[in-house]
């Protein structure tokens, strides 16, 4: 484990597998680096693969209290780059990890590359009719009611292990309640038209948390943007789909990015 020192002087865990085209990865709401794990060996066969844990998660600092919105985050997710003597990334960011990746590309577009956007929205907060049950899965914070939501049985079932470290994340009580006011406040619609890198927009059909409406909404706000439709897809879909990490390497050849 490694650290990068954020602009406020918190110190925030990350670390670094495989080779390649950097690739940052930016973990949903009090979700930890640990979460990423059944995916990074995947794509750390063709890229150099960076995590980190969020302020006030795993093994990051809290810092202050200031910080705390999506938009401070993605200043947060610079500081890794930094430390990492990474110039320009690829972003794939996932849920909440998604509109931290869209400031990303807004304020720092020349440290981004291809632009990945899973299960995520502009904010607003449009929500899109989710129902109530959703709701309430997510404010109880149980994962035995957030897993369904989240997983395909069968995966989750045969993969007992990575769920258990995606619901678990260490986090005090004040930062689970900042990263929930962070993304719920989250707003970057009238400024998502600025957005240069090449965006894949990748969402599930079957995503009661944030339903695909946010997707179609997000494709409207970012110029040239590219929406994938995951069939059946959950919440999760960027763990148990694992055919998606191909769509998204697919998408940066195509792009031809030098970085």
């Amino acid at each position: 484990m490694q650290f990068a020192e954020a602009d406020d002087g918190a110190r925030l865990a990350w670390r670094e597998d495989g080779t390649g085209d950097p690739l940052l990865l930016i973990s949903g709401q009090v979700t930890g680096l640990a979460g990423w794990d059944p995916i990074v060996p995947n794509l750390a066969s063709t890229f150099r693969v960076i995590r980190f844990d969020h302020r006030g998660i795993g093994g990051s600092e809290e810092g202050s209290a200031e910080s705390y919105s999506t938009r401070g985050f993605a200043a947060d997710a610079r500081a890794v780059l930094d430390a990492a003597g990474t110039k320009r990334a690829h972003v794939y960011g996932h849920s909440m990890g998604g509109r931290v990746a869209q400031w990303l590309a807004i304020d720092y577009p020349e440290r981004t590359g291809a632009l990945i956007l899973a299960a995520t929205s502009a904010g607003g907060y449009l929500g899109t009719n989710r129902d109530r049950e959703a709701t309430a899965a997510l404010t109880s914070g149980d994962p035995s009611r957030l897993e369904p939501l989240f997983f395909d049985p069968d995966w989750a079932s045969q993969h007992r292990e990575a769920v258990h470290t995606f619901f678990t994340a260490r986090a005090p009580r004040r930062a689970k309640r900042l990263h929930f006011r962070a993304s719920s406040e989250h707003d970057a619609r009238n400024l998502l038209s600025s957005v240069r890198a090449p965006t894949l927009i990748l969402h599930g059909t079957a995503d009661v948390v944030t339903p695909l409406g946010n997707a179609l909404a997000l494709k409207q706000y970012i110029p040239g943007s590219m929406l994938a439709r995951v069939p059946k897809g959950r919440h999760g879909f960027h763990l148990d789909r694992p055919e998606t990490l191909d769509w998204i390497r697919q998408f940066i050849a195509r792009k031809k990015l030098q970085l």
